[in-house]
């Protein structure tokens, strides 16, 4: 007879996730409560395939197979404090594949929209609701115009990018109609590929 063996449940890995939070955020600086709590609460193992789920609480990103990653813990603690989330902000979420993030910030916030990358570096800018925070799951090499249009005038960016190769976490705001995303500190984020920046021609 085989042996069937059941997935963890978020009460067997709790203490995979308190050792998460004393021995990979408080020890690169991430204490806010509000976001040791929301990754507390939050079992990363509910958002990768069975055979990922001993690998959820390890510091480096998860590929997971159909383009979706899952970024390192200390990713998540960052762009949280960094992001500093408002109860009345209006949140859009450009998606590298899972919910975490969506689920991580959900309770924090008025309301949380999620779009995958490609609806996110392909849509031309259009008319609609605008959002005062976008955080985006991942690394990329420039913002397309499309995603830039649905932040509000002072709303606020945070998310991965690419420069000369290594990739940052990063945060900006919108003014008089431009957004600059401005690096922060180097950082391991999974990149986004649909949001590479055109390649040009060298001679």
């Amino acid at each position: 007879m085989r042996e069937t063996i059941a997935a963890p449940t978020a009460s067997d890995t709790a203490p995979a996730r308190k050792a998460m939070i004393d021995s990979q955020l408080r020890t690169s600086g991430v204490n806010e409560e509000y976001v040791l709590a929301r990754m507390l609460a939050v079992p990363r193992e509910n958002f990768v395939p069975a055979d990922k789920a001993p690998l959820a609480y390890t510091d480096r990103s998860l590929v997971l197979g159909d383009g979706a990653m899952l970024a390192a813990p200390l990713f998540y603690g960052k762009l949280l404090v960094e992001a500093a989330p408002h109860a009345d902000d209006r949140v859009l979420i450009v998606s590298a594949g899972t919910d975490y993030l969506a689920e991580l910030v959900r309770p924090l916030v008025a309301g949380v929209t999620q779009i995958g990358q490609v609806e996110a570096a392909s849509s031309p800018a259009k008319e609609g609701e605008r959002y005062s925070l976008i955080l985006i799951d991942g690394a990329v090499e420039e913002l397309r115009e499309g995603l830039a249009s649905q932040l509000e005038e002072g709303g606020r960016i945070v998310g991965g990018l690419v420069l000369r190769k290594v990739t940052r976490l990063a945060s900006g705001r919108k003014i008089a109609g431009r957004i600059t995303l401005l690096p922060i500190e180097d950082l391991g984020i999974p990149v986004l590929p649909e949001f590479a920046a055109p390649r040009k021609w060298s001679f």
